[in-house]
């Protein structure tokens, strides 16, 4: 996932300031794209702007410098859907900043596609425990070297104790949302079919 791709999604929601969008992805884009700089957004937002996938209006502030407000062109729209809705690989990191990505920009998709991804993500994260919960965790080392076995045991082991738990809360506030994006998306199907009727 690129950073233009955040930007185009962001700007599709409101368009916004090059200033607005940094702090934007200082307090929320810090969990879609963390260590993003001010420096980068700006850089980005003028490629974006040369590719045509954005456009700015300049405002005038008195006393203060022009503001460029930017927002997301037709073409800048396909781009970043054709992202959106790209093949989801799920990765083996704890935290999968992509993933958060497509959650958030999932409101441009609606709940299937967002049901489907989190389908994906709980079916890898499910083979991950399989593949790894279980695994033969002995560490060997040279009797002769000074490297203290206990010590390290203990410390893999405490590590190993903390990813179970935090895999399994992962899965099943997962398995949570799934119902609640379901039972969200049944209420809108009866209110769409209520207002049929009338």
């Amino acid at each position: 996932m690129k950073l233009e791709h955040l930007l185009l999604g962001i700007l599709l929601i409101k368009p916004r300031t090059g200033y607005e969008i940094s702090r934007y992805m200082e307090m929320e884009g810090v969990f879609m794209r963390p260590r993003t700089h001010m420096s980068q957004v700006y850089r980005s937002l003028a490629q974006m702007a040369e590719r045509g996938w954005v456009s700015f209006a300049v405002s005038t502030r008195p006393g203060a410098q022009d503001a460029k407000i930017y927002r997301t062109t037709p073409v800048g729209r396909d781009v970043f859907m054709s992202w959106l809705t790209s093949d989801y690989r799920p990765t083996l990191e704890a935290v999968n900043y992509e993933f958060r990505a497509r959650m958030f920009f999932s409101g441009f998709l609606g709940p299937d596609a967002l049901l489907a991804l989190i389908e994906i993500e709980i079916d890898a994260r499910k083979r991950q425990i399989s593949k790894y919960r279980y695994r033969d965790r002995t560490i060997e080392a040279d009797p002769d070297s000074s490297f203290d076995i206990e010590l390290v045991t203990l410390v893999e082991d405490h590590h190993h104790e903390g990813g179970t738990a935090a895999m399994d809360v992962m899965i099943g506030r997962l398995e949570k949302l799934h119902e609640l994006i379901t039972e969200h998306a049944r209420r809108g199907e009866a209110t769409d079919a209520g207002n049929q009727r009338s």
